[in-house]
């Protein structure tokens, strides 16, 4: 029998129901996936260039994962690590703790989204050090919880109408070359940017007071702002210097993402924190809190977890993409993925004045918009038309950036090469539309 739902009936029905804040960027619902392909109700094929937000970094219903969640289902679906423990988990923080950068001994809690994680990760600095500040980035996104939101930066629409806020978060400005905040041209900055912390702990909060400091290695909402390699290695001088934990939010740059497995390999520094979740469970709500040992012990039995946290099927499911990871050698494709898209993009950038900006760190590419290039005139207009350009012609991406000016290209790794040439293509064609 044919489905009789269209993407349009399936809307309407959604508009009675469903919360108006709840909201999707299409109105095109999913009837299955595969690998880069999203396949809606009615039957037409999509090329996913956004990976759920980058949650799809092996692909869609990779058939590892797909059995590894149908055979834990047959097992058992909960218990309650809290309660009866089983293996998964244990397995899962082994393979963590060697995957994220640094030698230090590290130790493992799970729970089930990113801002959980974060949540965690603060409330873990703040009982180690027994310090309350935390100072976040302009242009930060770390999730909409209380906690969450007061972390981000931007107003609209992730913090508006939605306050009163959490105490105790200081702001400093990131670094971002393209539109640097303090009017200076890397690399004779001398990294002004990192230095100013020093001044945040002066003019904000004091280093006696400061419990750590948080950020995403690569912007995510926030334009996919790559700071210079050696950023990140003199805030953790100052850090060291004035007992402040460094947190690394790598939700949206973990698990590949950056062609490294964390993009703190590629900045060559060891955090005392590690935030990951989107693509370590493939799709499963699995998130984790990954840090020194020292520090993640100190809290007291019982002060960490939750109901749902490692569950079962999601455990096993992120264990299948650690497989996919080693046994597809999939870092090693992303590196090669992200070099192709880089010679892509820049090529665009010469052939369309309306691209600004082109960074990001291997796979993980954005380009900005703009109107002039010498003024850097934010153009949110011009992504607009674009993302529904490439929408008519069957290819999801997503706009982000502090303007809504920057398109982000977020394709699973295992995506083909004759896929991503289509896509590329379709958004070649697109900004010559719009220019």
């Amino acid at each position: 029998m044919t489905n009789p739902q269209t993407n349009a009936a399936i809307q309407e029905r959604r508009e009675n129901v469903l919360a108006k804040g709840f909201g999707s960027a299409t109105s095109k619902y999913v009837a299955h996936a595969k690998g880069a392909v999203i396949t809606d109700v009615e039957g037409n094929e999509y090329l996913d260039f956004a990976a759920g937000i980058s949650v799809m970094n092996v692909g869609h219903s990779h058939p590892k994962v797909v059995q590894a969640i149908k055979k834990q289902a047959e097992k058992f679906t909960h218990t309650c690590f809290m309660v009866v423990p089983y293996e998964s988990p244990v397995t899962l923080a082994e393979k963590l703790c060697k995957a994220v950068p640094g030698d230090s001994k590290k130790a493992v809690m799970f729970v089930n989204s990113g801002v959980e994680s974060i949540e965690n990760a603060v409330k873990i600095a703040r009982y180690y050090t027994k310090k309350k500040g935390i100072i976040a980035f302009e242009g930060a996104f770390h999730g909409r919880t209380l906690l969450g939101m007061s972390l981000t930066s931007k107003v609209k629409p992730y913090k508006y109408g939605l306050g009163p806020f959490a105490p105790e978060v200081y702001r400093m400005p990131y670094a971002n070359c393209y539109r640097c905040p303090f009017g200076q041209e890397y690399p004779g900055c001398d990294l002004a940017c990192a230095d100013h912390l020093e001044e945040i702990l002066i003019s904000h909060v004091c280093a006696e007071d400061t419990a750590a400091i948080i950020f995403e290695p690569v912007q995510g909402e926030g334009g996919f702002i790559a700071p210079p390699k050696e950023y990140f290695q003199r805030l953790k001088k100052i850090c060291e210097k004035n007992s402040i934990l460094m947190i690394a939010d790598e939700i949206q740059t973990g698990m590949g993402r950056t062609g490294y497995m964390f993009a703190m390999d590629y900045y060559g520094v060891e955090v005392d924190i590690t935030t990951v979740a989107k693509s370590l469970g493939a799709g499963m709500p699995i998130s984790a809190v990954v840090g020194k040992k020292e520090i993640m012990d100190s809290v007291h039995l019982g002060g960490i977890g939750g109901t749902y946290s490692a569950n079962p099927i999601a455990c096993e499911a992120a264990l299948a993409v650690f497989d996919i990871f080693e046994s597809e050698n999939l870092l090693a494709k992303a590196k090669v993925l992200g070099e192709k898209l880089q010679f892509n993009v820049k090529a665009l950038q010469e052939k369309h004045a309306l691209i600004g900006d082109v960074r990001g760190i291997g796979p993980m590419i954005a380009f900005e918009l703009v109107n002039d290039r010498e003024t850097k005139t934010p153009a949110p207009d011009k992504v607009k038309q674009l993302v529904q350009f490439c929408l008519e012609r069957n290819l999801f991406i997503l706009a982000c950036g502090t303007y809504k000016n920057v398109i982000r290209l977020l394709m699973p790794l295992v995506i083909s090469e004759e896929e991503m040439t289509r896509g590329m293509d379709i958004i070649d064609r697109g900004l010559a539309a719009i220019s």
